[in-house]
């Protein structure tokens, strides 16, 4: 009897110190993630509050005209004709092109290739092609912009009137490198489709197009839409590549084959020659403010159509 009641006794410790190292690694775990959640989000409203402080120093201290600001189309921040001046709409054009350009040349491109790997290759193509095509995302920057200014200008200034650079070139780069997102994005919402979804669609006498097509695509299509706007969240915040091709010429062009700028090239060109705390330091603060401004509602768009991302 005094046997079973030390053996209950050591059963019994045993399961607390269990239940009290488990407590004690379940303890040291949630701290850990308050803590690296606590630390992202101080370096999020850090970051904003360091660009918002510079970035409306330029309304509130140096005194522009926010709309003079933004719907300004002459950039002289040195005052050659006496007077500085700081209009952004050539720049913010000139992003806006190039990323909507670049969406239109790679989005079905892309969606297509999403197609050929999930519904019409055998599974081995799909294990060949989908690393091939992340490859490019790989690769830096500067070789998309050196492979654009070499083989995609010359054949611009071939081909087209102008010098090559310009929207134009700008644009086939972009779309090149937003290629792997919006492919990837698509392919895996492809693939997580309901078997029974395609299947009924056969059943009911669909051929493979009709089903893709009529079923498929609509289905997917806010995944897809998903996977263009962050692809074009990426083409607006691109700085070397574009800078490279684009020409860098603060004016809204009127052609595709004219040079214009974007909001990163001007910011990536100007900020090593100001002294901090001038007006044209705090103007580009400015315009590094409004592509913050941007990127925020890329992804509050990002957040409304994965709601309605749900088969």
């Amino acid at each position: 009897m005094k046997a079973m009641k030390e053996g209950h006794v050591q059963i019994e410790r045993s399961r607390s110190g269990k239940f009290q190292k488990h407590h004690m690694e379940d303890l040291i775990g949630r701290s850990y993630t308050m803590l690296c959640v606590g630390l992202l989000i101080l370096i999020i409203v850090s970051i904003i509050y360091f660009v918002a402080s510079k970035g409306l120093a330029t309304f509130i201290q140096d005194g522009v005209s926010l709309g003079d600001f933004l719907f300004g189309s002459k950039w002289d921040p040195e005052g050659s004709q006496g007077t500085p001046v700081f209009g952004v709409l050539p720049f913010i054009f000139g992003s806006f092109a190039t990323s909507l350009l670049a969406a239109l040349i790679a989005s079905p491109l892309s969606i297509c290739a999403s197609l050929f790997m999930t519904e019409i290759v055998p599974s081995w193509g799909k294990k060949l092609l989908m690393p091939v095509i992340e490859l490019l995302a790989g690769i830096p920057s500067v070789v998309y912009g050196f492979v654009g200014l070499t083989v995609v200008v010359p054949f611009l200034r071939d081909t087209f009137p102008g010098q090559g650079i310009g929207i134009a070139a700008g644009a086939i780069v972009l779309s090149i490198m937003i290629l792997p997102t919006i492919t990837s994005i698509a392919t895996d919402a492809l693939s997580a489709l309901p078997r029974g979804l395609k299947e009924s669609s056969f059943a009911l006498g669909a051929t493979r197009w009709q089903t893709i097509s009529k079923v498929i695509l609509p289905t997917v299509m806010p995944a897809v839409l998903t996977g263009v706007v962050l692809g074009m969240a990426r083409a607006f915040g691109e700085a070397l590549a574009v800078q490279m091709v684009i020409g860098n010429a603060p004016h809204i062009p009127r052609s595709l084959f004219e040079s214009t700028s974007t909001l990163t090239s001007a910011i990536t060109l100007d900020m090593g020659n100001t002294v901090m705390g001038s007006v044209h330091s705090n103007a580009l603060w400015s315009m590094a403010l409004a592509l913050m401004f941007m990127t925020f509602v890329f992804v509050l768009i990002v957040r409304v159509l994965e709601r309605r991302n749900r088969i």
